[in-house]
């Protein structure tokens, strides 16, 4: 009887329940909305991501090609027969020695080549700011720069000092016909070096060993691990005076009546631009400016320099590179330098 007394409250609970039941199935509908909403932007949004990084990346690469085939084809270059008369200019900046950098043999060699190939260079002159570096590098220029001025006799090749012109740097330049320098320039150091460490005294107050086993009685010459004997002390000396006698030979042939030659000349040692000037190691002063405009008469001044380009800084950076490091410590203590 109790469960008649009330009927309008039974209707109003089911009433509830209808709108809740309703209601969830609304929220279950608005949530399942936004989640494909979300899923649908993030969608696009990686689309766009997807598609900047691939137009990027072409862009990347349609550059990488372009750069390649400028380099190979030398489009900056240029065609030098269609420039008038000019002054050529060759640089050598830094250590000589073989590589791809300015002051390696073969690239000197193919820069010198190029410019006196051209009928429109009045003169080659050969900027020289190097300390020096290896006999055959700059023997091998030496060499070449002879052979030419042999081949081209009404063509003149100077060489403009800046900074230095040491050791390996002035036998490149005693092969031209003049040098001019800087009063303050840097100056001579005709000698010959062969430098290393020794560390046998070290290993043996650490009780280090050294287990260095050779075919051959001389295979560990000069090693910086072990005691080095007076015989092999006489041998390098040997071979370096020889490399010596051989710069010393280079310099007089290419300097020829204008040295005041002294015992000191030869020892080493270097001096300033004006005292070079006085010595007849150098003939006067000058830049590239002032050679080009006063001497050769042609101011338009060409660079002929073979310079580094994007491949063979590639080539060097993941193949010579580590090829030149594993050399190096292979043959660490053993260079000899014109330094």
């Amino acid at each position: 009887m109790e469960e008649n007394q009330n009927p309008g409250a039974a209707d109003d609970a089911a009433l509830q329940a209808t709108r809740s039941t309703g209601s969830q199935k609304a929220d279950g509908k608005t949530w399942e909305r936004d989640t494909l909403e979300r899923l649908a932007f993030a969608q696009l949004n990686e689309a766009k991501v997807r598609r900047r990084w691939s137009i990027s990346f072409r862009l990347l690469t349609l550059l990488i090609v372009g750069a390649v085939v400028w380099q190979l084809f030398d489009f900056g270059g240029g065609d030098m027969e269609s420039i008038g008369r000019h002054t050529a200019l060759i640089e050598i900046d830094g250590s000589i020695e073989a590589g791809s950098g300015s002051g390696a043999a073969d690239n000197v060699v193919i820069a010198l080549n190029k410019a006196y190939a051209d009928s429109n260079a009045a003169a080659v002159i050969m900027r020289i700011n190097s300390p020096g570096g290896s006999p055959v590098q700059a023997g091998i220029i030496y060499d070449e720069m002879q052979r030419l001025r042999k081949a081209y006799p009404t063509r003149p090749l100077y060489v403009v000092v800046e900074e230095m012109c040491a050791s390996g740097g002035y036998y490149v330049a005693a092969a031209a016909d003049q040098i001019f320098v800087n009063k303050a320039s840097i100056v001579g150091s005709i000698g010959v070096l062969m430098d290393g460490f020794g560390f046998s005294g070290l290993m043996e107050k650490f009780g280090v060993e050294r287990r260095l086993l050779t075919a051959g009685d001389n295979k560990g010459f000069l090693d910086p691990f072990s005691p080095q004997t007076p015989r092999h002390r006489e041998y390098a000396q040997t071979m370096l005076n020889e490399v010596h006698q051989q710069f010393i030979e280079a310099v007089r042939q290419g300097r020829g009546k204008r040295l005041k030659e002294s015992p000191e000349m030869f020892s080493g040692l270097f001096w300033s631009g004006a005292k070079a000037v006085e010595m007849g190691l150098a003939d006067g002063f000058g830049t590239v400016d002032s050679v080009a405009r006063n001497i050769v008469k042609a101011e338009d001044i060409i660079d002929y320099t073979v310079h580094e380009g994007l491949p063979e800084r590639v080539l060097k950076r993941f193949g010579a590179a580590a090829g030149e490091s594993a050399m190096k410590s292979l043959w660490q203590g053993k260079a000899v330098s014109l330094r």
